[in-house]
């Protein structure tokens, strides 16, 4: 190549020669190549040289090859002369190709150089572009900055990725308030034609984003340019590397269930199943553990397990925090990988965001995972911390312990404290919320219940003219749970119109309704009884059919220490819809036990002292103590109301007792009032 370029360089050369006025052009060109230019580094620079070299008419190459024959001497024919010749001939074919050689080269070096051109202004165009996609404030801003330019793949899916980033920083009102200006805003239907026309044509990152984008934007799934990106995820699924994966399970786990979700979720569990022994990321692990579900093969959440088992010891206390929430969504307990998990969160509690704690909380209750150690780090990190959390984050957290029927006993007291001072602070969603969880877990302030009480009854009272019914029967409901009556609501409640609606609702919700009448209507009856006046007849719950419970554990013993089956009755059930499990009489003293028939005489009434044995399951006691629960506390008192002395047992520990321990148990408690073996109260303490 350089032979030739000199060579026509000399060819030029005698075209100056000849008188041939080639300007200052020439002169340029000529002096950056001889300066030994490189090419590459000084293309900018040659480009008048180069269009020179192009333009050189051609009557100058046929002077040039003139002036270049003219020096040759003519001979005379003969061999000699004639070889002669054809050597001349020969070389000057030989230079006029080299010089069309020379010239083709550098009329592809000139499309190149203006191909870079046209490139280097485009990328100059898409930077502006995305320097004032940078600039916008609201999505309406973005689709003024679309309607003024023409844009790429890339900057459509950047437009909508923008519009997402910028909504989601909003507050609800203001989400729907940009949402609608977004829809009504004449170049929003122009971008998503633009989409859906380019997307098979787009960046896999791009095509997912955009996906994701559009669905958080508040497109509707079932719209064509949903549909149509959800199609050609299907089939451009092998070409996604893992994050695109990783970002369309993400947005699958959000979608109800349609012919293409399906067809690509689908797609996507087999794809995920090739390529878990490759994945070492943990997050994008997770989110196809989260978009695989609950419907997911037990095999490929066992190659989840095993591929998370392996990277254990590279979990970070977030990878562990989201791996409860990953797991949950598969519905899959892994005791090795939640317990390894809850470790490494325990080790660094200090720090952890609110919504995490949360999150762990609510993926142990869906997992139904028991861990009262992890329980109590996060009670007492967040007691700790108090001054950090509002009294809405507090209730909320309880809410998520109560639905793992943990009873946080420090924390509990010092929001009901804080409710006590401050009852205004709660909206009726708080209230609520705080009557269910304290009653359900059968907590009151050991020092300020009476207070505690009326300060949430105070704060119930100025929702009641715009309270719903439902809600106002699960309040009188939990107030009556704790022992309480809130007289207005319970005035309020009890009008013909509110209980006939009640019972108007449909399946499980009439059911719930009629069931928390029922015992709204035996706290009435039972802890209230100088007050109680019949209510009307609609509130008057038919009576629960007969349960019948088959405890052999408990009955062996009761033969093994009383001696006989006359000795106590079993599965006794009570005018009020309560059931006993084992019923046994005895004289005033609880010193002797008699048998059933000599207890029958109402004249012996008096002296005659009944006990009432309940066998609870471990869902009747808050979690880790023996604490009865609300309902499970309620029967207790009722039945104390009835006369009873009740001796209360927990049944999956009590078979875990070995014939001379359960014997034990069961006559400590029959023949001693208050009087716990030691042997059972150490075991219960541990569970």
């Amino acid at each position: 190549m350089n032979n030739k370029l000199g060579y026509l360089i000399r060819t030029i050369g005698h075209l100056h020669v000849c008188g041939s006025k080639l300007g200052p052009s020439f002169r340029t060109a000529m002096r950056t190549y001889t300066l030994g230019i490189s090419r590459h580094k000084s293309a900018i620079q040659s480009v008048n040289m180069r269009r020179f070299l192009l333009n050189v008419p051609p009557c100058w190459l046929e002077s040039s090859l003139r002036l270049l024959s003219q020096g040759v001497p003519v001979y005379s024919k003969g061999d000699s002369t004639v070889q002669e010749q054809n050597a001349t001939k020969t070389l000057l074919d030989e230079h006029v190709q080299s010089s069309s050689s020379a010239l083709d080269t550098l009329e592809e070096d000139r499309s190149d150089v203006e191909e870079n051109l046209v490139v280097k202004s485009k990328r100059s165009q898409s930077q502006q572009f995305f320097d004032d996609l940078q600039k916008c404030t609201s999505p309406c801003d973005v689709l003024d900055l679309v309607s003024k330019s023409a844009i790429s793949e890339k900057l459509c899916s950047n437009c909508f990725t923008t519009m997402w980033a910028l909504t989601k920083k909003l507050s609800e009102d203001q989400k729907r308030y940009e949402k609608q200006l977004m829809v009504q805003h004449p170049a929003f239907m122009q971008l998503c034609q633009h989409l859906m026309q380019e997307s098979r044509s787009m960046w896999c990152d791009d095509l997912v984003y955009s996906l994701h984008a559009v669905l958080k934007l508040g497109v509707p799934p079932n719209t064509r340019l949903v549909q149509t990106l959800l199609r050609v995820c299907q089939e451009r699924l092998n070409e996604f590397d893992n994050r695109c994966l990783s970002v369309v399970s993400t947005t699958l786990a959000t979608m109800e269930k349609s012919r293409n979700v399906d067809a690509l979720q689908a797609g996507l569990q087999l794809l995920v199943e090739q390529r878990i022994p490759k994945i070492s990321n943990i997050f994008m692990l997770q989110s196809m553990m989260k978009c695989s579900g609950k419907d997911a093969p037990l095999s490929l959440k066992r190659k989840f397990e095993n591929r998370v088992l392996k990277e254990l010891d590279n979990l970070t206390p977030l990878n562990a925090q989201h791996m409860f929430s990953a797991l949950a969504a598969m519905n899959h307990c892994s005791v090795p990988i939640l317990d390894a998990c809850s470790n490494k969160i325990i080790e660094s509690i200090h720090g952890t965001p609110f919504w995490q704690l949360i999150q762990v909380l609510r993926s142990c209750s869906i997992l139904q995972y028991r861990n009262v150690v992890l329980y109590s780090a996060i009670a007492n990190y967040v007691t700790s911390a108090i001054y950090m959390w509002d009294t809405k984050q507090i209730v909320l957290l309880l809410s998520a312990f109560e639905g793992l029927r943990f009873r946080p006993v420090e924390l509990m007291n010092i929001l009901a404290e804080k409710v006590t001072s401050h009852p205004e602070s709660l909206n009726l969603k708080d209230i609520l919320h705080v009557l269910r969880v304290y009653s359900l877990l059968n907590h009151v302030p050991q020092c300020q219940n009476q207070e505690f009480l009326e300060s949430l009854n105070g704060a119930l009272n100025k929702y009641l003219t715009r309270i719903s019914n439902v809600d106002l029967l699960k309040a009188v409901y939990s107030f009556c749970i704790l022992e309480y009556l809130p007289q207005p609501a319970l005035s309020q409640l009890l009008q013909e119109d509110n209980l006939s609606e009640l019972l108007k609702s449909d399946g499980l919700n009439k059911e719930m309704n009629e069931m928390m009448l029922h015992c709204v209507n035996m706290c009435l009856e039972l802890d209230s009884p100088s007050s109680f006046t019949q209510p009307a007849t609609v509130f008057i719950k038919k009576p629960f059919s007969p349960v019948v419970s088959d405890l052999p554990e408990v009955r062996e013993a009761l033969l093994k220490l009383l001696g006989d089956e006359r000795m106590f009755q079993q599965n006794i059930q009570l005018p009020h819809d309560y059931n006993i499990d084992f019923e046994i009489k005895m004289d005033a003293d609880r010193k002797k036990v008699l048998p059933v028939t000599e207890a029958d005489d109402p004249a012996d009434a008096p002296d005659v002292q009944r006990v009432a044995v309940l066998c609870a399951l471990p869902s009747g006691f808050c979690f880790g103590t023996r604490h009865p629960r609300g309902k499970l506390a309620m029967k207790m008192r009722h039945l104390k109301a009835l006369g009873y002395h009740v001796i209360l047992v927990h049944y999956q520990e009590f078979k875990k007792l070995k014939e001379e321990e359960a014997i034990e148990c069961l006559k400590g408690e029959i023949y001693s009032e208050d009087a716990f073996p030691v042997s059972v109260v150490n075991l219960q303490d541990n569970i």
